[in-house]
């Protein structure tokens, strides 16, 4: 069992990020991608349609689409192959896949797009 990380503070952390609920447009394998993963993309209301690079491959494409996800919209922008991912769109490992393989991380009720996680 791996030891808890460090007590930090809310404000200085949980609060710097911006985290906010988007709705999945568009989903497409990325061959580029060192290991099997698609391409989102991912509409955030004001804050605009973004691409996010995720390894959700466990999921079939259609039942991505339209879904609600959570999404860090301002860690710097990561190259995924030939593509530029501009959204961390936050997960959990998904049961018994291999490492990194993950399931997306959904609200219980419908919300508003674009609102913040708190």
């Amino acid at each position: 069992m791996s030891e808890e990380k460090a007590v930090v503070s809310k404000e200085e952390t949980f609060d710097k990020l911006e985290i906010r609920l988007g709705r999945v447009l568009q989903v497409e394998e990325e061959p580029t991608a060192p290991k099997k993963a698609y391409k989102l993309k991912v509409d955030f209301g004001k804050f605009g349609i973004r691409t996010s690079v995720g390894r959700f491959t466990q999921h079939e494409p259609v039942e991505l689409k339209d879904k609600l996800v959570l999404g860090v919209l301002n860690f710097p922008p990561r190259q995924v192959g030939e593509t530029i991912s501009d959204v961390l769109i936050l997960g959990v490992q998904y049961p018994k896949a291999e490492s990194g393989e993950a399931t997306y991380i959904t609200p219980a009720a419908d919300a508003k797009i674009g609102g913040k996680l708190f």
